[in-house]
């Protein structure tokens, strides 16, 4: 076997680099590139819906911070495995997601949780994934028997989507190895058609992403690939100590290639990868976001790589794709070093309508914010309070507005994947406190305390992490799975006077309408969102669009792009309530 030294780079320093004057040439170039953006017409007024569900109006933040671990409670019993033993097998420090869906369509979030388990025959315990769903009264039922979605490969994570537009919500998991995609049938069970439907691939899955980057109506998949590896091409590294420990992907110089698959409309699909221009790029594929980036109505696809340049896919329109991430100024960091991608997620994070990037990394790079000014991006994480993410190392993420103030949160899901401690055990070494970042009104952020200072000492080796509002009371939760330990199940209490609005958006026959998006003004204010489940790490979310108004009552208006390009307008949406609308059919 290889061994190879690992030693994790100094505190503050960069890791290798581009130059930063490229950027600021590659932005000259691009100020003058002109964006074009489609045209749409307005349909009328409808009724909305009041939905079950009330907004907390208690006085005041808690004294106890802003979240309680609820898993127990609510009946969240599942534990992540790795595997790990004496292997040091480096999908054990990377697994595993979870996925937030209503796969029942009872209007109520259920829970998917991807497991690891083994890597070789004999080693370990064998796991499966565990399906639980919602009682509707604040817990959960483990119902992964009769479901039929457990899967037994090693998994990474999953993504959700009606792939065969039957108003159903289908699951797709990616693992070490053959990844598999269950179709939901009429919300009772799962059914495995991955050799049926095409999209079998073997490689070292991560995140995915379904969208439908062609406009046909039915929904693609895109698939992050991490590292091309196998139990028989492990090799050993030593931490600075000279104590065994996990490698970085760049140490195996076997970056691989992500897959795109087009949907056929039949219930198969093709990987059109070469044809795509895809298969063009190499990287350590770990986070994924599919969002229309230049407002020209086709989605484009911007991928976090660990150690090596991030890829920012523009869709030409015609079926292919060109990576701008060197130009656009998302390959690298503001210092031109390519940073160890994990989680990920673009919103508009400073209110100008347009779309930011966020991304997590390992200690001593600090997570990036990349601010779109309508050309190009820039590092514009020192700009706003994000320095304090340097001692940790950063998985599932989300931009979401957590309080309900009207302006964006951030919370981190951290965990280390080289040792901590010299002497601790295998998973005490790499066990490290989320963070969370609260949004100011200048558009930056501050980080505050998760659950108080009594609880400040509970930490995990954290890796997926899912948001959203599983009680329907108006405010987003967190899910996250902990490596080798218990789920954590994070019920929101910030308890805030705060006002909210909720977009349930979905297709004529009833499943999220992924890619449509929602602009609000309100109290003097512009927001936007979109359906959009994948982000974060190896994790889906839930589809339905959140809004804090702050002390907003009304949403003056509403406009609704769908992915047909129809807009919808609404005008003075009460507050606190879940609005349900349906795509129209053509």
């Amino acid at each position: 076997m290889e061994t190879r030294d690992h030693h994790p780079e100094p505190e503050g320093t960069s890791r290798s680099g581009l130059p930063s004057w490229l950027f600021v040439l590659a932005g000259g170039v691009l100020a003058v590139v002109g964006l074009s953006v489609r045209s749409t017409q307005t349909t009328p007024l409808q009724d909305v819906r009041q939905e079950p569900g009330s907004s907390r109006t208690s006085q005041g933040a808690p004294q106890h911070g802003w979240f309680t671990n609820t898993a127990e409670q609510v009946g969240i019993d599942f534990v992540h495995t790795s595997g790990a033993a004496d292997t040091w097998f480096m999908p054990e420090i990377m697994a595993g997601g979870v996925c937030l869906l209503d796969y029942n369509r009872d209007g109520y979030l259920d829970a998917y949780f991807v497991q690891g388990g083994r890597l070789v025959q004999g080693a370990g315990p064998a796991a499966t994934n565990r399906l639980y769903r919602n009682r509707r009264d604040g817990t959960f039922e483990d119902v992964s028997a009769q479901a039929g979605a457990r899967d037994g490969g090693y998994g990474m994570g999953c993504a959700c989507g009606d792939f065969d537009n039957d108003g159903w919500t289908d699951l797709y998991i990616t693992n070490v190895g053959k990844n598999a995609l269950y179709r939901n049938r009429l919300g009772e069970d799962f059914e495995e058609v991955t050799d049926r439907a095409g999209v079998g691939d073997a490689g070292f899955g991560s995140s995915a992403a379904f969208c439908d980057y062609d406009r046909d109506g039915d929904l693609d998949l895109f698939v992050a690939n991490y590292i091309r590896w196998s139990p028989h091409t492990e090799i050993e590294c030593r931490s600075a100590a000279g104590r065994r420990d996990y490698c970085m992907p760049t140490n195996y110089n076997a970056p691989a290639r992500d897959t795109l698959y087009r949907n056929n409309g039949d219930g198969t699909f093709s990987d059109v990868s070469a044809l795509s221009g895809i298969d063009r790029v190499f990287g350590h594929g770990l986070g994924v976001v599919c969002t229309d980036l230049d407002s020209d109505g086709y989605a484009d696809i911007v991928v976090a790589n660990d150690m090596t340049p991030n890829q920012l896919w523009l869709n030409q329109g015609d079926g292919t794709f060109r990576d701008e991430a060197l130009l656009r100024g998302v390959a690298y960091n503001g210092e031109g070093a390519a940073e160890a991608g994990m989680g990920i997620d673009a919103q508009d994070v400073d209110g100008d309508l347009d779309i930011d990037v966020f991304m997590t990394h390992m200690r001593d790079q600090t997570n990036t914010l990349y601010i779109n000014d309508g050309a190009f991006w820039e590092d514009g994480t020192v700009q706003h309070g994000l320095s304090a993410s340097l001692p940790y190392t950063g998985f599932g993420t989300a931009l979401i507005d957590l309080n309900n103030d009207g302006f964006l949160d951030i919370y981190v899901a951290n965990g280390r994947v080289v040792r901590g401690d010299p002497l601790g055990t295998n998973a005490a070494s790499f066990v490290e406190r989320d963070q969370l970042f609260q949004g100011t009104d200048d558009f930056a952020f501050r980080e505050i305390s998760l659950f108080g200072a009594a609880s400040e000492t509970a930490a995990y080796a954290s890796r997926g992490a899912a948001f959203g509002d599983y009680d329907n009371d108006g405010d987003v939760d967190v899910f996250v799975v902990n490596r080798d330990a218990p789920a954590s199940v994070l019920r929101n209490d910030t308890n805030e006077t705060n006002h909210w609005i909720t977009f349930d958006l979905v297709t004529p026959l009833g499943s999220p309408a992924i890619g449509t998006r929602v602009r609000i003004e309100f109290g003097g204010a512009r927001r936007m969102r979109e359906v959009r489940p994948a982000y974060s790490y190896c994790s889906s979310n839930d589809p339905r669009v959140s809004f804090g108004l702050g002390r907003s009552e009304t949403v003056d208006v509403a406009t609704i792009t769908w992915p047909d390009g129809v807009v919808e307008t609404l005008q003075s949406l009460p507050a606190d309530r879940i609005v349900r609308r349906a795509m129209a059919s053509h």
